[in-house]
């Protein structure tokens, strides 16, 4: 979507702005119209978060533990298990009241995973070719020995159809690029939506003509023959075949091969899905002192895929929301409304995390879309750990001019822009903000995201504590403003899905 960055600070102002569960009481989820323009907290209050968000180690401190003490956290695993753990334990050492909310977990498990070229133009006798790649979420398996087959190489899903007779028996690669000139002109979203589609589908349509295996160019923007993977999804009462992504370099020299005339692999992948786990959604909640039964939630995710240890997928945005808490503790402040942390369970493949909470809102308020909403505002940082320009909005473009007070307080560290939306902003509050629930993401410098993005090398040392620091005043300052406001912004409705 085309992204219009709004400056809150000058003589432009006005024109510029033109264009759980609750504890203790049942919970309804569309927020009350906003009557009025939501005045400021205290200005003075807002400053202070920043200031001391931007002087605190503790985000990064907790990160470190989390990514070099757990390592990968994959839904299901052992890993993903202790994570919770620490999780809620660093929550309640900051004094929040903190729940473990129980969702069934998809439980996927990565077996052996090489292939070869065994066959192409111009190849030497008796000389093969490794090829770097990763099976994708929810994979199916080749035999134990591998498959062994013809890659045929297609660019779009016409082009897939087009050639349906030669792909049964065979594999498919689908040769996509990942467009890095829109990540590097802020559009790094658009160009894994773009790339993505063929991830996220591809496969399944591969499967439905017969192929043995799908390949996919992996979804990035460096060149360090590094393969990313990430969920494929199949249709109801699919079989899985085998599918995997190919490091950019690989896809190259296949589809150059394939161009002089047939190629050959052998593919051996190994994948495992086991009945469903237990997981949790770690809660905790930093109490409001006039409408504590009302919340704004502001969350990351807790699993990561596990090729690396997630610290930048999504270790460092749920870090700099859990931050949130802490920066609320030093100043000893509390909002009107109850400020909630949720480290969301099941991200990376299946989303049960998110849509568990949702269920759990349903079935205590049968009637969502009647009265006044325990759900008044849902943040998501999920987009890497870059540095934090401002605030992407899902609101009214009415209820814009109404931030100014977040800008202005973000202002000593140049998170100044404002871009009103009215698609999704993340993943995990979907399901709130498909209920009318205000949506909110930190704007984030995500021109590099995608370089490590579900790989091996998504690891600690990618963070920049600066950065991160950002992030939790960008949250901090907007959490509050939204906890503390005299009246609930709306948010703009999503179609269902």
């Amino acid at each position: 979507m085309k992204h219009t960055i709004l400056r809150l600070l000058g003589s432009s102002f006005a024109a510029s702005l033109l264009a759980a569960v609750a504890q203790g009481g049942p919970p309804t989820i569309v927020p009350t119209k906003l009557e009025t323009a939501a005045a400021a907290p205290n200005q003075k209050t807002l400053d202070q978060l920043c200031d001391t968000a931007m002087k605190s180690d503790w985000a990064y401190q907790r990160l470190e533990e989390l990514s070099d003490g757990i390592g990968p956290r994959l839904s299901g695993s052992p890993q993903n298990a202790a994570a919770v753990t620490q999780v809620a334990d660093a929550m309640r050492a900051l004094g929040a009241r903190v729940q473990l909310q129980p969702v069934k977990v998809p439980h996927w498990v990565r077996g052996e995973e090489r292939a070869e070229l065994t066959d192409y133009p111009g190849r030497p006798a008796g000389i093969t070719q490794a090829i770097h790649l990763t099976a994708l979420g929810s994979s199916g398996a080749t035999p134990a020995a591998g498959s062994t087959a013809r890659v045929i190489v297609v660019h779009t899903m016409e082009e897939l159809q087009a050639r349906a007779a030669e792909v049964r028996g065979n594999f498919v690669l689908f040769e996509v690029r990942f467009d890095q000139r829109l990540a590097q002109n802020g559009e790094a979203d658009t160009a894994y939506a773009q790339a993505g589609a063929f991830r996220f589908k591809g496969p399944a349509a591969a499967a439905k003509l017969g192929a043995v295996a799908a390949l996919v160019r992996s979804i990035g923007g460096a060149d360090f023959r590094l393969p990313h993977t990430g969920v494929t999804v199949w249709d109801d009462g699919q079989t899985p075949i085998a599918a995997a992504a190919l490091s950019t370099e690989d896809a190259d020299l296949i589809t150059r091969l394939a161009a002089k005339g047939p190629v050959t692999m052998k593919l051996v992948l190994t994948p495992k899905t086991l009945p469903d786990a237990d997981g949790a959604n770690v809660i905790a909640d930093w109490p409001g002192t006039e409408h504590p039964d009302q919340y704004v939630v502001v969350s990351g995710h807790l699993d990561s895929w596990d090729l690396a240890t997630g610290a930048t997928d999504d270790g460092v945005g749920m870090m700099a929301a859990a931050g949130v808490i802490e920066v609320l503790r030093e100043l000893n402040v509390h909002a009107k409304r109850t400020i909630r942390f949720i480290g969301w369970a099941n991200e990376e493949n299946g989303g049960r995390g998110s849509q568990g909470y949702f269920d759990a809102l349903k079935k205590q308020t049968p009637a969502i879309g009647a009265g006044t909403g325990s759900q008044v505002g849902a943040i998501e940082s999920d987009t890497g750990g870059g540095r934090s320009l401002g605030v992407l909005a899902g609101v009214d473009a009415s209820s814009a001019a109404a931030f100014k007070p977040v800008a202005l307080a973000l202002a000593p560290i140049g998170a100044t822009a404002f871009d009103r939306q009215d698609g999704e902003l993340g993943a995990d509050i979907g399901p709130l903000q498909r209920a009318g629930v205000a949506g909110f993401a930190p704007m984030v410098d995500a021109r590099h995201y995608f370089d490590y993005h579900h790989t091996a090398a998504d690891t600690f040392d990618k963070i920049d504590p600066e950065s991160l620091k950002s992030q939790v005043a960008t949250m901090a300052v907007l959490s509050f403003f939204l906890a503390d406001a005299p009246d609930v912004i709306p948010g703009v409705k999503q179609a269902d899905e």
